[in-house]
């Protein structure tokens, strides 16, 4: 019997994960199944336990369980613990296995398939939550001059700044507070473009030949990336690079090997061109 795994999330429906580790499969010889669970807001916790009730190995987490699936957790990888927040799990004979391999997917997504120098640039990260507190950690340690979080809740960004309390290079700051400010990369890390809105940005905020990536996809630009293109920014990018990156990661957590993820990438954003057309 093939090994099962899974995605949580609410809304789960659009998710490519299921896609991806099937090409995964296919790619490194490994058998197995994995598939998308719509769990419910006041049910997650519950739903992983019925997951590995029936047999489950392991399950990627998305919007908006990666803080509860930390709090589930019963050990976590240091980036994990580091991060207040879980997308990734393993379970065993010990317990729960929570990781977090978006930094990680982020990361190799902008320097490795975008060619982007984080060093020394000024990069803004927009929003505060899961997603946010997974990659705050990987791109300050690729040394940046300047990293700002922004929230609509000040205090909530605040909190998540304070896991890394002491570093110069990371400040935090309101959206009418990034007036007349601007941005190398700025980073849309809210779920807003999953609902078709906008986080409510000033349009100075890209700077010259700037970059603009948002960790959501879709078919066409998001609402963030259409802002971005109306408003200066060169480079555009959407969160399939990172999606894939990151799945990569936890492929390699549970089955011991990291597969090829260029060809995936390029069948995923194949697949989005012919479905925009």
């Amino acid at each position: 019997m093939s090994d099962r795994y899974c995605v949580f999330g609410n809304p789960v429906g659009h998710s490519k994960s299921p896609a991806i580790h099937a090409a995964f499969a296919v790619q490194c010889h490994q058998d197995l199944r994995y598939t998308a669970i719509l769990a419910p807001l006041d049910g997650f916790a519950t739903s992983v336990r019925e997951f590995v009730a029936s047999g489950g190995r392991g399950a990627n987490v998305t919007v908006p369980f990666k803080e509860e699936a930390w709090r589930l957790a019963t050990r976590r990888t240091g980036r994990a613990e580091l991060a207040g927040a879980v997308n990734t799990l393993a379970f065993d004979g010990s317990g729960i296995l929570g990781d977090n391999t978006d930094g990680a997917g982020l990361l190799r997504d902008l320097t490795v398939n975008l060619g982007c120098h984080l060093a020394g640039s000024r990069v803004l990260v927009l929003g505060a939550g899961g997603a946010a507190r997974g990659v705050v950690g990987p791109l300050l340690d690729s040394r940046p001059a300047k990293l700002v979080i922004v929230n609509r809740n000040v205090d909530r960004a605040r909190d998540l700044a304070q896991r890394f309390a002491g570093t110069a290079a990371l400040h935090v700051c309101s959206y009418p507070e990034l007036a007349e400010r601007s941005f190398d990369l700025v980073i849309n890390a809210t779920s807003a473009s999953l609902g078709g809105e906008l986080p409510p940005l000033p349009a100075s905020v890209f700077a010259a030949a700037g970059t603009a990536y948002d960790m959501m996809y879709g078919d066409g630009d998001t609402p963030f990336l259409a802002f971005a293109r109306r408003h200066g920014a060169v480079r555009l990018a959407d969160g399939i690079g990172m999606l894939v990156e990151q799945a990569a990661e936890a492929f390699r957590l549970w089955r011991g090997v990291r597969p090829d993820t260029a060809p995936v990438i390029a069948t995923l954003r194949g697949a989005s061109i012919a479905n925009d057309r």
